[in-house]
């Protein structure tokens, strides 16, 4: 491992798993199972053993993107994995692409959009959201990220450059909207997550009005399936619906 290296340590302590990020240093990692020396990693590869002063064993792995999703601390409800991986699928989002995203929140959208895309603009109006945002992203190591603090519906007026994709996260999602094409590439795309259908409808409405193509709304549900000694069926604790993902191209 590299100084500097984000890791994933893992244990299991009565049959739960507990997991940690570090990055690879010359500092201490406390926790409830001892201290780990973390220059001890220099010298180890992924899935090699560390112990911590305690004899606990933590396994090596390197953090994805769905463990900053568990780890991240939030300000409100974060848009799910679910909706994030069908906005990036729909709009083809890639190495090449620089994207705008409005309504950053706790950061999580904002963070799986850094792992993936060239570069990243986000803005949030809750300088405190913005705070625990960029702790979020900082903590993932991602250097392509711009955090701005500030209403995208007054900004997105001021700003000088293009977009491949913009993601839209707010709840005057629908007054932002008539000034997208300026600064969205011919082809790129727009991807808005609303939580109910009278918002929804405003949006599609707007969409309309400044004549987008390829406009689609859809609703991503999520079942996970349980497995027990009774039989196998969906599982009941939790709710799949969570908002409504607007796709369309300028």
């Amino acid at each position: 491992m590299l100084i500097g290296e984000l890791v994933l340590l893992k244990t299991s302590h009565r049959d739960r798993v507990k997991e940690f990020i570090a990055k690879v240093s010359d500092d201490q990692l406390h926790t409830n199972f001892g201290i780990i020396e973390l220059s001890s990693l220099v010298d180890k590869e992924l899935g090699d053993i560390v112990v911590s002063h305690m004899g606990q064993e933590f396994t090596i792995q390197r953090p994805k993107m769905p463990d900053f999703f568990r780890h991240a601390k939030r300000t409100g409800a974060p848009m799910m994995p679910k909706d994030i991986g069908m906005i990036i699928a729909y709009t083809g989002l890639n190495k090449n692409d620089v994207v705008l995203d409005a309504g950053t929140g706790s950061g999580i959208l904002t963070m799986y959009l850094g792992s993936i895309a060239k570069r990243v603009v986000t803005y949030e109006v809750n300088e405190e959201f913005m705070k625990v945002a960029a702790k979020n992203v900082q903590s993932a190591d991602l250097d392509n990220v711009e955090l701005r603090c500030g209403n995208i519906v007054d900004e997105i007026k001021n700003i000088d450059e293009k977009f491949d994709v913009i993601t839209l996260d707010t709840q005057n999602t629908k007054d932002v909207i008539p000034n997208v094409k300026n600064v969205l590439y011919p082809g790129g795309f727009i991807a808005t997550y609303s939580p109910f259908f009278e918002q929804t409808k405003e949006i599609r409405d707007a969409l309309d009005a400044e004549g987008f193509d390829e406009v689609m709304t859809m609703e991503f549900t999520e079942r996970e399936i349980s497995f027990s000694s009774r039989g196998t069926r969906p599982s009941t604790s939790k709710v799949g619906h969570t908002g409504f993902i607007t796709i369309a191209r300028a």
